[in-house]
C-alpha cells in the first residue's frame, strides 16, 4: 500500500518560498502522477499542480506564476515550490497519488504551514 509523508518548514517568512516535499513509500514516484493540494483554514480544498510518471508538471492557472514542482526518482520524492507566499498561503498541504486527472484516495497526513507578514 503506498503511503505520502509530507515534510517541510511550519513558518515561513512572507515574500520567501516555501519549499515542501513528499516521500512516497510502497510505490515508485515514476508511477502515476503526483498532486500537491493545499487547504487554507475555513476553506476548501485547491489543488495546486501535478508532476507525471515521466516529469512532466501541470500547475493551476491561478498559481502557476508561482509553483514549480520537481522530483528526484533517487529519493522517491517530489518537491513543491511557492514562491513570493504571502500569508494568503497559509494552509495545510498535502501531496496525494493522482491518475492522470483524478486525485486517488492515497494522501499524506498533510503539513501545516503559516506565513507569517
Amino acid at each position: 500500500q503506498v503511503q505520502l509523508q509530507e515534510s517541510g518548514p511550519g513558518l515561513v517568512k512572507s515574500s520567501q518560498t516555501l519549499s515542501l516535499t513528499c516521500t512516497v513509500s510502497g510505490g515508485s514516484i515514476t508511477t502515476n502522477y503526483w498532486s500537491w493540494i493545499r487547504q487554507p483554514p475555513g476553506k476548501g480544498l485547491e489543488w495546486m499542480g501535478a508532476i507525471s510518471s515521466s516529469g512532466n508538471t501541470y500547475y493551476s492557472p491561478s498559481l502557476k506564476s508561482r509553483t514549480s514542482i520537481s522530483r528526484d526518482t533517487s529519493k522517491n520524492q517530489c518537491t513543491l515550490q511557492l514562491s513570493s507566499v504571502t500569508p494568503e498561503d497559509t494552509a495545510m498541504y498535502y501531496c496525494a497519488r493522482d491518475y492522470g486527472g483524478t486525485v486517488s484516495d492515497d494522501w499524506g497526513q498533510g503539513t501545516q504551514v503559516t506565513v507569517s507578514s
